[in-house]
């Protein structure tokens, strides 16, 4: 048993335990709040409505009732799911930080625009892009940049023209879809009346796959080259019809202006003689 002297010793001894560890905790504590805070920085975020797999740099924003590409995508993403949302337009910087991306999925949106350059930042590595099921009309290889991914654009309300046809012979096309690349307009032909480009009309290669058009030798650039041509051509008949027009004019108004002076001379008074040349006149001299 403890007498007094030694309860007071073990509890001193205890307290200087207890106290010992309360300083060590303390002294502790500032260093675990920095780990933290350092740990948070370093740690990469997923977006709102998005799962991110870190081990295969996966980022799965499908279905996510997004309108617009989410902000804070990671930089070291590989693959990256945006189908089955109502994304309307790929800003021009939408994957600009992206450049380890590989796969790109767009499929199932309601895309219907594409910034220039939109798909330009897009590194070489990506070897899948997929925009099927759109609402693309119209693009050009501006918009794309030097992309050599494999490329789905099937099932769009695409408007065949030159653009497109150039496009088409510049990108990477999936086999298995380019069937799926359907003309729902064209440029009008040679028998519809109008030859103007008007993207509203159907065409007289409606309902066709572009890349059968193509091959059996139809060429939108070769229309696009003829309708300016013509547009050409009106214009300087236009200009010179303006001219003929106005070099009548011009001539009637001289006429009319040198009758009425003509006809102001002829009403002027004669000049009166005076006496010398009148005796002059009579005596022959």
């Amino acid at each position: 048993m403890c007498t007094g002297w030694c309860e007071e010793r073990c509890g001193n001894s205890a307290g200087g335990r207890w106290r010992g560890k309360r300083v060590d905790f303390q002294s502790w504590l500032p260093f675990s709040l920095l780990f933290l805070v350092l740990w948070g920085q370093a740690s990469p975020q997923c977006p709102t409505s998005c799962l991110c797999s870190w081990d295969t740099a996966t980022v799965q924003c499908s279905d996510a009732g997004l309108r617009e590409i989410p902000e804070g995508i990671p930089p070291e993403t590989v693959t990256l799911h945006l189908e089955h949302n109502y994304i309307r337009n790929l800003p021009e910087s939408a994957f600009r930080d992206l450049v380890h991306l590989r796969d790109l999925y767009l499929s199932h949106n309601r895309i219907d625009s594409l910034a220039t350059g939109a798909l330009r930042h897009l590194g070489p590595e990506l070897r899948l892009l997929d925009l099927s099921h759109n609402q693309l009309r119209q693009a050009n290889r501006e918009e794309f940049g030097s992309t050599r991914a494999k490329t789905r654009l099937y099932h769009n309300p695409w408007h065949c023209n030159c653009a497109l046809q150039e496009l088409m012979e510049t990108l990477h096309l999936e086999p298995e879809t380019v069937n799926g690349i359907i003309c729902e307009s064209s440029v009008r032909g040679m028998g519809e009346g109008s030859r103007w480009e008007d993207p509203g009309s159907q065409g007289e290669h409606a309902g066709q796959p572009l890349v059968k058009l193509l091959d059996s030798g139809v060429n939108f650039c070769s229309l696009h080259r003829k309708t300016t041509d013509v547009a050409m051509l009106v214009t300087m008949f236009v200009w010179f019809f303006m001219v003929i027009v106005y070099v009548v004019y011009y001539v009637r108004q001289n006429q009319a202006e040198a009758r009425r002076h003509l006809e102001y001379l002829k009403s002027l008074p004669s000049p009166r003689k005076t006496p010398t040349e009148t005796d002059t006149l009579s005596t022959g001299f």
